[in-house]
């Protein structure tokens, strides 16, 4: 996976190369049901629910190789009391150790991972995992919410809120002893970061984006500016220095409520399918992605099956957009005009 990585490094990225045709990609699929960095069941159902929808015969049918993992066993904790007022310390910690092992197998075997959650404090060790693998990484955050509570900063105590808070270098001082956690080793710059549609931002959250000076897209400067102009300043921000590999941590929330209900945090205002899309077709013209997270489908918040079904193919389409799909059409380099 390092070669692969250092294949990906070389490639420029953004503006002056949207146009460059999917090549034959490969990915690797991990399914991470896991339900206990919130407090609503039915995340757990995500995974299969965006595999039964066809995500693996429309990623072969667009020149993707798939090899798909299955889904992680996580070691059930019966007595996991909260530490001061972080719920589910234990299990969460242990469920993304597993998770970052398995990440570090499918970049060895030189493949995209490709989480499909199960909340989102698996992205603690889906980019962890990703960090081990290939080395220091840029991550794009594509969300409704900020997640970068620290766990002294939450107000509600669900880890799916403080994700970045453990993976990032500048914030180590602020994060308490908790058990399960020993493992976890700070593996992004905040100047790595680059978030993309917020627009619930807690007052602890935004005084630590404001402190580290990370790079933010809210839904606003989505507005004034338009996903294109967003896209094209968050990759060229983002390659401004070295060139690394990319991780896209997407909630399914940063997208509106009106397209993908079926989530644990709706919030109103967020982005459209095309610009949630978009953002997805555009990063893979980078020739940088290479780890994606797509969490928090819940089909039991989805008041209707339209509603599930609306947020599951919703996933699966940003997902195809990481991996080539283009909305002009595609076809493969072999592709022939038959003869009468």
């Amino acid at each position: 996976s390092r070669s692969r990585s250092l294949q990906q490094l070389a490639v420029p990225v953004c503006r002056h190369h949207r146009h460059l045709p999917p090549s034959g990609r490969s990915v690797g699929i991990i399914g991470a049901g896991f339900s206990k960095g919130q407090p609503r069941d039915g995340v757990e159902r995500g995974p299969d629910l965006i595999r039964a929808a066809g995500l693996r015969d429309k990623l072969q049918g667009q020149g993707c190789a798939v090899k798909d993992y299955g889904n992680l066993a996580f070691e059930e904790f019966a007595n996991d009391e909260p530490v001061g007022r972080v719920k589910n310390v234990r299990s969460v910690g242990s469920a993304n150790q597993r998770l970052s092992e398995a990440v570090q197998a499918v970049k060895r075997d030189g493949h995209t991972s490709v989480m499909l959650g199960g909340d989102h404090s698996l992205a603690i060790g889906s980019i962890h995992g990703h960090s081990a693998a290939v080395g220091e990484l840029s991550v794009v955050w594509v969300d409704a919410h900020a997640d970068i509570n620290t766990p002294l900063t939450s107000p509600t105590g669900n880890i799916h809120g403080q994700p970045l808070s453990y993976v990032l270098y500048e914030l180590q001082s602020k994060i308490p002893v908790l058990p399960n956690f020993s493992w976890i080793k700070p593996c992004v710059s905040a100047k790595d970061l680059v978030y993309i549609g917020l627009r619930d931002v807690d007052p602890s959250e935004h005084h630590l984006l404001k402190l580290l000076g990370v790079k933010v897209f809210s839904m606003t400067e989505v507005d004034q500016l338009g996903v294109s102009k967003v896209m094209e300043e968050t990759c060229d921000y983002l390659s401004a220095r070295v060139k690394k590999p990319i991780h896209l941590s997407y909630d399914i929330d940063a997208i509106d409520p009106s397209v993908t209900p079926a989530t644990g945090t709706p919030v109103v205002g967020g982005l459209s399918y095309r610009e949630g899309v978009y953002i997805s077709e555009h990063l893979s013209q980078t020739g940088l992605l290479s780890a994606v997270d797509l969490v928090e489908v819940n089909p039991l918040r989805g008041r209707t099956e339209q509603d599930v079904q609306s947020t599951v193919h919703t996933a699966v389409d940003v997902l195809l957009g990481c991996f080539g799909r283009r909305r002009e059409g595609n076809h493969s380099p072999s592709h022939r005009v038959p003869e009468p």
